[in-house]
């Protein structure tokens, strides 16, 4: 996808709403004289163009000349930012913190420190509150510098006071930038190379959360404490493939925030990736009915006001929830069905393109097509993944092995055998040199190249044996990734009943929902 928003401050207007533009102009007839003119004039061109085009934006704007529309540009994009700052001010905790700080900066400096230390004592308790440790570190310190600095009627019992709180603040900040920093970096460990692939990469995991976690971390009862430490051991888990342990600290994750439901307001970001990584642990784990409950939670959290409070969080619900509906048709097996999903997917990444990263669409793009992969819409599949192998984003090695490992299936199944023999050895070579070629993939491999030498009238029972091959790695822990990616199981039993690849996932769905409504059954009637 093309990105047509090369520009920042082009990026910045496109990204108003109507409330935010109008909030705008005000607030530059308020505190601007008649020499602002000409940033109002540039607001309103970048605002009706579709894409940013310097020579056509300085043909809209005769009164600026080149030279000139650099620094006009800088100066309309600080007055954007003062402007949402004035209008959003009261939308997030951390903003509401730093203008009580500058307050009392500026009381400070006008000799009024007394009102100033007020200020200060009612932020120290708002900043606790909401677990804002690396914000109190500012307000000791402005403390610390007035008492040191003045006599006041506090001095003697204040002193020890405010040494004592210095201290387990920044032991307690030192824990949590620890914790997020072992979070943070097994989570770029994933993006950009996926799941372990066998138990040499797994080991190297293990080392580095041994290497990198404060020893007395599951000691910590602070909010972010406990979150990162959720979140690192999410991500170790989901790494290793351990799907169980990863289904545990999701939850663990959302119940954080479910007995302290004040802080999805103020972590909102990371309530909703919490309640993404849950749904799919539910998906990995195929917990059916699990899966439809958060997923219900999930959509009505995103008619909530606070979802639709800024952009990013619309952004990020609409993304995961998108993302969580196509795993749903994935499991239940109602391939066709979800590709009525399709243009109107398409139509809101258009819209929010400069809001989602090309992680994210390489994700889409591979769902997608697996998609038209299960509705037997081989042709479309490929037009898909071709969007990701031709893309030279440097992320997720394995999403680009099996896009084309499922880009070499789909000519399979079209019949285009004049193709495939040279399409097998460059998957081939591309996952071995990725180091990403496990049992299962060297069996689908050994499969293609032999099946050119056999008679239409045979192949079947050489699917029963490459059936019965693979089938031992159902369990296997280094091959799941292989059936979380494409279902290969399902797609080789296709082959073997002479059935859709849709009606075999489709038979497994009903199957298991009607065990598990047996078993709900029998323990009511015990």
């Amino acid at each position: 996808m093309a990105n047509r928003f090369t520009d920042i401050l082009f990026q910045l207007v496109k990204s108003l709403e109507k409330s935010e533009k109008r909030n705008f102009k005000l607030y530059i007839k308020r505190s601007s004289g008649n020499e602002d003119l000409k940033i109002i004039e540039l607001f309103d061109a970048l605002d009706k163009l579709q894409e940013y085009d310097e020579a056509l934006l300085l043909r809209k704007l005769p009164s600026i000349k080149k030279p000139q529309l650099s620094n006009i540009k800088v100066h309309l994009y600080k007055q954007l930012l003062a402007s949402l700052r004035l209008l959003k001010s009261t939308e997030s905790i951390d903003m509401q913190l730093n203008e009580q700080l500058d307050y009392a900066r500026i009381l400070y400096n006008k000799g009024l420190y007394q009102q100033s230390l007020k200020i200060l004592e009612k932020l120290k308790e708002t900043a606790k509150s909401n677990y804002k440790y690396n914000f109190l570190t500012q307000v000791i310190a402005w403390e610390k510098k007035i008492e040191t600095l003045h006599i006041t009627r506090s001095m003697l019992e204040k002193g020890e006071v405010l040494s004592a709180e210095a201290n387990e603040v920044n032991a307690r900040v030192d824990m949590v930038a620890r914790l997020s920093n072992l979070a943070l970096q097994l989570y770029c460990l994933y993006i950009k190379n996926g799941h372990a692939r066998n138990a040499k990469e797994e080991e190297s995991v293990k080392q580095f959360l041994h290497d990198n976690l404060p020893a007395n971390a599951h000691l910590q009862e602070g909010f972010y404490e406990k979150l990162y430490l959720y979140q690192s051991y999410n991500w170790f888990a989901f790494i290793c493939q351990d799907f169980v342990k990863y289904y545990r600290y999701s939850q663990k994750w959302i119940d954080l925030f479910n007995e302290q439901p004040f802080m999805i307001n103020v972590e909102t970001g990371y309530y909703i990736k919490g309640m993404h990584n849950l749904l799919n642990a539910h998906f990995d784990l195929r917990n059916y009915r699990k899966f439809d409950e958060t997923l219900h939670q999930f959509e009505a959290f995103a008619e909530s006001p606070i979802a639709g409070k800024h952009d990013n969080h619309r952004v990020q619900t609409f993304v995961y929830i998108t993302a969580a509906k196509l795993n749903k048709h994935f499991m239940w097996g109602t391939f066709t069905e979800g590709l009525s999903m399709v243009p109107e997917i398409e139509a809101e990444m258009a819209e929010n393109e400069m809001f989602i990263d090309s992680h994210r669409i390489l994700v889409f793009n591979y769902k997608i097509a697996m998609l038209h992969f299960g509705s037997g819409k081989y042709d479309v599949c490929i037009d898909y993944l071709q969007r990701i192998i031709n893309n030279n984003v440097d992320l997720r090695y394995d999403l680009q092995c099996y896009a084309r490992l499922l880009h070499l299936m789909a000519h399979y199944e079209l019949g285009n055998y004049e193709i495939i023999e040279s399409l097998i050895k460059s998957v081939f070579r591309f996952m071995a040199k990725m180091e990403n070629l496990t049992i299962v993939e060297q069996e689908m491999f050994k499969f293609l190249r032999h099946s050119f030498n056999v008679s239409a009238r045979k192949l079947r029972p050489e699917f029963e044996k490459l059936l019965q091959r693979i089938k031992l790695f159902e369990k296997s822990r280094f091959e799941t990734r292989t059936f979380a990616y494409l279902d290969v199981i399902s797609w080789v039993e296709s082959k073997v009943y002479e059935k859709t690849m849709e009606e075999i996932i489709r038979e497994k769905y009903l199957e298991s929902k009607r065990k598990l409504e047996e078993d709900e059954s029998n323990k009511l009637a015990s």
